[in-house]
């Protein structure tokens, strides 16, 4: 009689960041002979990949592993959250072992003991095919590139470096490598992630490997180049405004990355940002953003900010509120400031009160809903090229070069079914209508 193979559940929290460590404990979990399965009741032990950058997210990870251990019972924890073990284990001293984010290998040995993996002599000795891809929770048409982990920033609001140290970055080859697989096996866009994306090969002291038979830099403008020759989207996230973002731009502009920058910001007064520990030329930056769009017209801004930090005055609520006015940024998120344990901002004097912190992210939100209106309105009558996500009804789902997975905007294809588009197509549509985040489009756009 056959022999099931032992089965682990699997829950991911987090960011873009946290679901690729996912995919790469999930591939070396199926490349042991173990199954996936989509239940607790179908697991023999589960693990849960946490988040714990902030108290919501804490939160979450906690209901999360109360729930598997009340489902299952037996639960292996690992993640940014796994960096404070006793915090877990104060809640649910139950749970069968934790470690913290990329410590794939301590997630295994947890497994291999609580669910010792079936020897195949056979199966076991045979290597992995050079062009085979590993587990991927996102859709078959695009997926994350993780270029590095960790961060040398000191951000006083954050303690990512924390949990997940200073930066590492993959060598240039290594990641060129892994982007072409996914292109092979048809992954049509790719999400380069980081938590520094502008700082990738700082620490490697930019050295020089070899791809294709040419050298390339493991810096971000040579990634970039390399990444461009698989004919695929390319998107950039985490990008801090250093510099040298600006000789990116004509790479934009010639087509050979997605015309798009997902740079954080933060805030816009010097002093606050001064205590934020972030880059505060505010001026320079709105100087930049403007040669930014006189190189490349089509460029897409995404950023994300804070208000209600520690100290912010109204007055500088307000000169927040007037960069949001000038810069016209096409996308953007914001947060009202909530304290992180272990942050060093926990210690700053005059914190804002909470109705006062809800009533600026109000307006803030207010403001920037007005100008993502008004500058989607102006894409009304254009031809924008996107990509399918999903068939809902008769809608196509899709997304143009403006629009990154799940964080920004969709283009809702009205004739998307009966044009025959499936998810993962490209499709040239007209823009026939928009609101505040989203535009609405035909492919056939011939009126009777």
């Amino acid at each position: 009689m056959a022999v099931s193979n032992p089965k682990v559940g699997f829950v991911s929290l987090g960011c873009p960041k946290a679901l690729v460590d996912s995919e790469r404990i999930l591939t070396q979990l199926r490349a042991e002979g173990y199954d996936i399965v989509p239940s607790y009741d179908a697991a023999d032990v589960v693990v849960v990949n946490t988040c714990g950058f902030i108290d919501s997210a804490v939160t979450e990870s906690l209901d999360a592993i109360g729930e598997a251990l009340a489902e299952n019972g037996k639960v292996i924890v690992t993640g940014c959250l796994g960096k404070r073990p006793e915090q877990i284990r104060a809640v649910h001293p139950d749970v069968l072992a934790i470690s913290g984010p990329q410590d794939y290998a301590s997630v295994m040995d947890a497994v291999h003991v609580a669910l010792p993996q079936r020897h195949d002599p056979f199966i076991d000795l045979m290597p992995r095919r050079d062009d085979e891809v590993g587990v991927k929770l996102t859709p078959k048409h695009y997926a994350y590139l993780k270029i590095s982990e960790g961060c040398n920033h000191r951000c006083s609001f954050c303690i990512i470096p924390s949990m997940r140290g200073d930066l590492v970055s993959r060598p240039v080859d290594e990641v060129l490598r892994e982007a072409e697989k996914l292109a092979r096996n048809g992954v049509k866009e790719l999400l380069v992630i980081s938590q520094d994306t502008s700082a990738y090969g700082v620490d490697l002291k930019y050295a020089e490997r070899e791809w294709r038979g040419k050298p390339y830099q493991t810096r971000m403008k040579a990634l970039c180049e390399g990444l461009s020759e698989l004919g695929i989207w390319t998107r950039l996230h985490y990008v801090y405004p250093y510099p040298h973002v600006d000789a990116i731009v004509p790479l934009m502009a010639e087509g050979k990355l997605l015309p798009y920058l997902d740079i954080p910001f933060q805030h816009a007064s010097p002093r606050i940002l001064k205590l934020m520990k972030r880059p505060g030329a505010v001026d320079k930056t709105l100087e930049r953003i403007v040669r930014w769009r006189a190189m490349c017209p089509d460029i897409t801004i995404r950023s994300t900010f804070i208000v209600g930090f520690p100290g912010e005055t109204d007055a500088e609520f307000e000169q927040l509120l007037d960069f949001i006015d000038q810069a016209e940024l096409d996308r953007v998120g914001a947060f009202a400031y909530s304290p992180v344990e272990g942050a060093a901002a926990n210690a700053l004097p005059d914190p804002v009160p909470e109705e006062v912190k809800r009533d600026r992210l109000a307006r803030f939100m207010a403001l920037q809903a007005e100008i993502s209106e008004e500058k989607l309105a102006r894409k009304v009558g254009t031809m924008q090229r996107v990509l399918v996500d999903l068939i809902d009804g008769e809608l196509a789902i899709a997304r143009s070069m403006a629009d990154a997975p799940e964080i920004d905007g969709l283009v809702q294809i009205q004739d998307g079914a009966e044009a025959g588009l499936k998810p993962g197509d490209f499709a040239d549509v007209r823009i026939m209508g928009s609101d505040e985040h989203d535009l609405y489009a035909l492919v056939n756009d011939e009126v009777d």
